[in-house]
């Protein structure tokens, strides 16, 4: 198969390219948050042609040409960043992804598109896919491009897509980042530092998904041709902040924890099920407890240390 990974680099995609066997894949990366690491040390066991673009303004038809699939990571995926760049966030998540969608429809390339669970924003029950457009409560302006992008894939006429709404990963990657809230109160509490928990956060339940799973998901999608125009969520566990702070002070017994203020606090608790998808024969094999060990063991030798005091002259 010639498969098109977009935003090939990134948390996801650097994973993702190294368990796609026996394929070309067309990897294609900005490189503005200059990962590359993520080109290191790729398998022998695909061809990878790696093309520095950006999508929203290079010629993708020639990229696109007799794709079995095109997977499109590329987005701006920081929610809490989103605020203060969220002309930047429309272009990337709806606008790029309009564009690629439009090719991917021209070119007869199906398409896998990754949006998120954010969209369901405040719910008291238990939501699903069949969740009312009115019902749909987005927080931030990451998440509002993304459920626009998911609206316009629905318009664009001859376009073969299904929309994956990821819960927040979490687990490790060579382009791996540490913004979303598993790998953030990873990085801090090995770091020395406390974690930072939203005020009245502590016990709001989210979902989350162990990046392997993730992989697997999409993995499981290509094989199974699975572009059948529909929204399924995908996530390993819904779990708490205390719970999840809980799995990482095991390994870290130092943990602290700092309540803070956030702009999107007004989004509480919500839990999402992902029967949908696992009706399809895919089944979760993610851990929270496994998923933060490993990250932590990453980070085993690292640890902050205070500046040295400053030396007076003379």
């Amino acid at each position: 198969m010639k498969i098109v990974v977009t935003g090939a680099l990134g948390h996801i995609g650097s994973r993702l390219i190294r368990e796609l066997p026996g394929h070309d894949l067309i990897l294609l990366d900005d490189l503005s948050t200059q990962r590359y690491a993520s080109l290191f040390n790729l398998p022998d066991h695909s061809r990878f042609h790696f093309h520095e673009v950006d999508v929203r303004t290079v010629a993708l038809e020639p990229f696109f040409e007799g794709a079995d699939a095109v997977v499109h990571l590329a987005a701006l995926t920081d929610a809490a960043s989103s605020f203060d760049r969220a002309e930047q966030v429309e272009e990337v998540n709806f606008r790029a992804t309009v564009r690629v969608a439009e090719v991917c429809a021209a070119a007869g390339a199906p398409l896998v598109f990754l949006s998120t669970t954010s969209v369901y924003g405040t719910q008291n029950e238990v939501v699903d896919e069949d969740c009312a457009e009115s019902e749909l409560q987005p927080q931030s302006p990451y998440a509002v491009s993304k459920l626009r992008a998911e609206r316009a894939l629905a318009e664009i006429a001859g376009l073969r897509f299904v929309t994956c709404r990821f819960g927040t990963i979490f687990g490790v990657s060579p382009g791996m980042r540490f913004h979303t809230a598993v790998n953030k109160f990873i990085w801090q509490a090995c770091q020395g530092l406390p974690i930072t928990v939203w005020k009245s956060a502590l016990d709001q339940k989210r979902p989350y998904l162990d990046l392997a799973d993730g992989v697997r998901a999409i993995r499981f999608i290509l094989e199974k041709n699975l572009f059948d125009h529909r929204v399924y969520n995908v996530l390993t566990l819904n779990a708490t902040v205390r719970e999840i702070v809980d799995a990482i002070r095991e390994l870290v017994p130092d943990l602290r924890i700092e309540l803070v203020e956030s702009r999107i606090m007004n989004q509480l608790s919500y839990t999402v099920s992902d029967a949908r998808f696992r009706a399809l024969g895919f089944e979760v094999e993610g851990d929270l407890r496994r998923g933060v060990g490993e990250t932590v063991e990453l980070l085993r030798n690292v640890r902050m240390s205070p500046l040295p005091a400053a030396r007076g002259e003379g």
